[in-house]
């Protein structure tokens, strides 16, 4: 990984604190305007719904398996596992460099198989 995939998973691990989770104003810089996700559940999230449900989630979230690569200059994809007690996902992001930061532009949870 060169030194901008691991600063884009650093902001990627920055979303999944649960200290950074509960800041809104954060999390929502941290969100490419045009953020969407398709969660785990099958629900569709905009920028300001995944902000708003994620602010009261304290739960430690375990990641292994995360991985980054470049699919463009200025996009880079974040892939990894994530473990919470009640289940693990398989997740997937796709950042963009946008005003010359890197923003969060789609992520994707899926149900793992245990």
């Amino acid at each position: 990984m060169d030194a901008e995939c691991l600063a884009v998973v650093d902001l990627e691990l920055r979303l999944l604190d649960p200290a950074v989770r509960c800041e809104t104003a954060t999390v929502l810089e941290l969100l490419h305007p045009d953020f969407s996700e398709f969660g785990a559940s099958g629900q569709v999230w905009t920028r300001e719904a995944v902000a708003e449900a994620i602010a009261n989630d304290g739960e430690k979230i375990a990641t292994t398996e995360m991985s980054a690569s470049r699919l463009a200059p200025d996009v880079v994809l974040v892939t990894y596992r994530a473990d919470r007690p009640q289940r693990s996902t398989l997740r997937s992001s796709v950042w963009i460099r946008h005003h010359g930061g890197w923003v969060l532009r789609f992520h994707q949870g899926t149900i793992a198989e245990e």
